[in-house]
């Protein structure tokens, strides 16, 4: 198995899928099995918010989902590859042409400018330097950034880092971005801003975006959202996400 061919952001497959996936973690006190059979698939232009109480797993599915950490049991699919059977440096090659990741903590190298923040994965992917940097200044323009790309994260707002990381996830127009808890550590107008530039992806771009969060205001935004419970998951009727709403019981707020 080779290279995923991204046809420019978009795969005709789905572009994310996820078979029976099982996730053990061994404890002191035994096997802890986070991920309990796992059924899931992301097309297209099509947003899927997880919910579900802090440490039910959450963030363990989207670095599955991610490329990050392989599944004990079961499959994941980037289009029609799986990753995991892949070597190591073939599945990192594909990753940072497939994925593109924002988490809750921007995670920018703080001795880079935001530009060249931006630019790392384009780098890293072989493009040409000069390209890479042009292509990053475009994005960061998209994402309302365009005078802060000589900027260090440390003379960044809260928002603008998380703006950037956006701009990140974006530059290698990878078909699949996955979110973990993006807005979780910002106030509520700055996440509103970040929440549009998520949906701006999707919508515009034609991403497929994976986000866990808390947050009532983006996981309405959804096509689907997903509460994930004891290592499962179970769709939620749009017209019953509301804040507050607990599901069957358990609190997922």
């Amino acid at each position: 198995m080779g290279d995923i061919d991204n046809r420019g952001g978009r795969l005709t497959a789905p572009v994310a899928r996820a078979e029976q996936v099982h996730r053990y973690f061994r404890t002191p006190d035994g096997t802890l099995e986070v991920l309990k059979g796992i059924e899931l698939t992301v097309d297209s232009g099509r947003m899927v918010a997880i919910v579900g109480a802090s440490g039910v797993g959450k963030s363990t599915l989207l670095h599955v989902l991610g490329g990050l950490d392989p599944p004990t049991k079961g499959r994941v699919f980037w289009g029609g590859i799986s990753p995991y059977e892949l070597d190591d440096e073939t599945r990192a090659r594909n990753r940072n042409r497939m994925v593109g990741f924002v988490f809750q903590f921007h995670h920018l190298l703080p001795e880079f400018t935001a530009l060249e923040n931006v630019a790392l994965p384009l780098i890293i992917g072989g493009l040409d330097m000069k390209v890479a940097l042009d292509r990053a200044r475009t994005v960061l323009d998209e994402v309302g950034l365009a005078q802060r790309g000589s900027h260090r994260p440390g003379e960044m707002s809260g928002g603008e880092q998380q703006r950037a990381a956006v701009a990140r996830a974006l530059v290698t127009e990878a078909p699949l971005v996955i979110a973990d808890e993006p807005s979780g550590n910002l106030d509520r107008r700055t996440a509103e801003q970040l929440h549009e530039l998520l949906c701006y992806a999707v919508r515009e771009k034609g991403r497929a975006l994976v986000v866990a969060t808390h947050n009532p205001d983006l996981a309405s935004r959804a096509d689907s959202v997903l509460a994930m419970r004891d290592g499962l998951i179970q769709a939620v009727a749009m017209e019953r996400w509301e804040p507050g709403w607990t599901g069957r019981g358990a609190d997922f707020s």
